[in-house]
Order: C-alpha cells, then structure tokens, then sequence
C-alpha cells in the first residue's frame, strides 16, 4: 500500500539556498512487495490492481520479483530489512509455497532484523484456514484484513465479494491461525450511510479485537469507477458527527490514535507504516511499487516501477521505469507531508538527520504555523496541533514560498 506523489516539484521557502550535508545515519529500510492482482476491481480502488485471470502466474512472478529485487542491491548493501509488505492488489490470492519461496529468496539476498514484521493483505474472500496457518509458518507474523463494512447492502454497494458473516469469520480464523497481530481495515462515510450505520460497523470491529484498525473515510479517487459515477455519500454533517464519535469510541475501548486514520493498542502501531511516516527508507518491489532510498553522501532517491503486469513480466522490458533524485527544493514537503500525519509529529532532530538540511531552514514557516494554531509550539518536535491535523493542507502551505 505504498501513497507516493507524481505530483511536481514544490518550492519551499528558505530550503533552495540550504545546503545539504551528507546523512550521519541510513534510516531503517522496508521492502514493499506489490501483488497487483485481484479477485474483481472494486469501484473505488485507485491501486494498482487487475483482474486476475483463473490461473495466477506465481512462479513467473515470483522470478521476476527476485530478479527485480537484485537490481536493487546494490543501493542497499550491507542493511538489513526491518519490516516486509505484501500489499495489491490481493496477496493473500498467492499459495503459501509462492510466498514461501519469495521470502526465503528475499533473506538470502537481505538479511533480516531478529524482530522483522512481515505482514500480509488479505480480504474475507480469501481466507482458507489451512493456508493461512502455512503463512504463519513462513514467518508473515501480521495481517491487515480489507473488511470496509459488516454490513450487506454497503458491501454490494463497494463492489465487495465478501459478506458481513465472512468478515467475521476471517478475523477468527486469523487467530486460530496463530496470527496475534492482526489490522482491519474499516471505511466510512459510505453510500447512504448513517451515523448509526458508521457506528455499528466498528462497534463489530472492536468486538473482534484487532491489535490494530485503519479506519479512514471513502474518498472518489479519478480514474476509478465511483468518480465517473459518484454514488450519493453523506452530508459534511453527518460524515463530521461520524468521525467525532468513531474516535471517542475508539479511544474508550483502547485504540490509540497515532496518525489521521491509523489506531492500534498499546505497543502495536504498524512499524512498517511508520518507517513511511517517519521519512524511512524503503525498496519497492513489484509492478507499479515505488522505493525512496537514501544514499550515504546525501541523495535521497525515489524510483517507480513498471506498471502493467504484462509488461513487469516481460524479460525485454525494463522492471524500472523511473527514478527521481529530490531536491533541496523538494525535500522538505516530502517530510512533512508524512511526519504531520502522526498524532504526535516526530522528534525535530528526525528532520536533519533524514534530509541533510538544517532545522534553521523551515524556521520562517515554522513560525507562521504556530502563530496559525497549526504547528505545536514545542522546540523539539514538529507535531501539527489538533487544528493542524483537520486543516493539514493549510499547514504545509505555511512552508511554501
């Protein structure tokens, strides 16, 4: 699930003339694996997903994910993996043996870290006990299941090939499975939906007792299904009651919140999702995956792969099909605009030791924000007040020349 921008260069102030020194520390590294194909494209989902066809080709893939992972190797010697993510697409519509040799492949090329979290997508749809019991054996010690309501018609209305009875299975079955650790994924402010709507799909969430919930609002994303023809959502109104209560439910039975849609019991927020958040690095693997890596002498570099998987699996077409090296100019919205999305922001140190500039380099938009009410008035942190979260565009634009 990777939430890279194309979008073009922004020009903060003060940041062009700055110069950049080279990084005193690599930051931890993830790989992120894409598996872009699907049982059916649901009418929201603006991922890189397809249709798959009734007979996957696993090996053929699965070669081409190792051969695309060893042209990576060389910006990343001598690290070591903190976290995997299988993410679609559906991963979980590939046999524990594909994975299997995937992963063994993968640490025989990187090692791992002794406490690695590899998690695995996963929808209702999907779930067979016996292999999920298998890809607990493989090491994949985190599921993230795509569940979005418990609720039938709004399931149809997602284009779902579950129903409420089976997203409630799946959560059991991951627990005999031997999964401890477990995300569900939950939407609102869906077609025609109320606040009591709202409120019963994570009432039944909760029942299940996840570590970890992504409870995040349906947004019309172009190039989908849903923004051609948009369905009828809620009012302001209403989706504004919807989040107010969520959240005081969430918080009352345990569920910390620690980013905009993000909410996990103590001790289990998604490391793999906060390595993004925190400016990490990350190798990406896949048709359609993006990577950012940085590079001892300063260069932070993000490349995108190829993205249809007709051509990803096509020996006479490159797996790469871009790489960008950021900016001075550039470096310091890509920051921000994932260390703000965190309740708590991060530690102001993070900021030079990620991108090589100077903290003196964003003290003019720094200050303008705190005068807003934006940005916490707190030396050693840059964290986004409460008002700051709910107008985060507003506060980024604080930075900008």
């Amino acid at each position: 699930m990777t939430l890279e921008s194309s979008a073009p260069p922004l020009i903060f102030g003060g940041t062009a003339q700055s110069p950049r020194a080279a990084l005193p520390t690599l930051p931890p590294l993830a790989l992120y694996i894409h598996i872009p194909w699907c049982v059916r494209k649901c009418p929201y989902c603006d991922f890189n997903s397809h249709t798959a066809s009734p007979v996957l080709p696993e090996e053929e893939y699965v070669d081409a994910l190792l051969a695309d992972l060893d042209q990576d190797l060389h910006a990343v010697y001598g690290r070591e993996l903190s976290s995997i993510f299988f993410g679609g697409g559906t991963p979980s519509l590939f046999s524990a043996e594909a994975l299997g040799r995937l992963l063994k492949g993968v640490e025989q090329r990187i090692a791992f870290a002794s406490d690695i979290e590899i998690t695995l997508e996963a929808n209702p749809g999907t779930f067979e006990q016996e292999k999920f019991v298998a890809y607990r054996k493989l090491g994949i010690n985190r599921l993230s299941i795509g569940i979005q309501s418990f609720q039938e018609e709004k399931l149809k209305a997602l284009g779902r090939i579950h129903n409420g009875d089976e997203a409630v299975r799946a959560a059991g079955m991951a627990r005999q499975a031997g999964f401890d650790n477990f995300n569900l994924d939950l939407m609102h402010g869906l077609p025609d939906q109320s606040l009591d709507d709202a409120l019963g799909d994570l009432r039944q969430a909760i029942a299940l007792k996840p570590t970890h919930l992504s409870w995040y609002q349906l947004t019309l994303e172009p190039n989908t299904v849903f923004w051609n023809q948009p369905p009828t959502l809620p009012e302001d109104d209403t989706l504004w009651d919807i989040q107010e209560a969520g959240q005081a439910l969430l918080a009352e039975h345990g569920y910390a919140q620690y980013e905009v849609s993000a909410y996990a019991q103590p001790g289990r927020a998604a490391r793999h999702n906060l390595n993004y958040w925190s400016f990490g690095d990350f190798i990406g693997i896949g048709a359609g995956a993006h990577g950012k890596l940085s590079h001892p002498d300063g260069r932070i570099v993000r490349t995108w792969k190829t993205r249809l998987p007709k051509d990803y699996l096509n020996p006479a077409k490159s797996f790469q099909a871009g790489e960008k090296a950021l900016t001075n100019e550039e470096l310091p919205f890509e920051f921000l605009m994932n260390a703000l999305r965190l309740t708590e922001g991060v530690e102001s140190h993070l900021y030079p030791q990620r991108t090589g500039l100077t903290l003196e380099s964003l003290a003019e938009g720094r200050r303008e924000a705190e005068q807003s009410g934006l940005l916490q008035v707190e030396p050693s942190r840059l964290a986004a007040t409460d008002r700051g979260q709910l107008f985060l565009n507003d506060l980024l634009q604080k930075f900008l020349t």
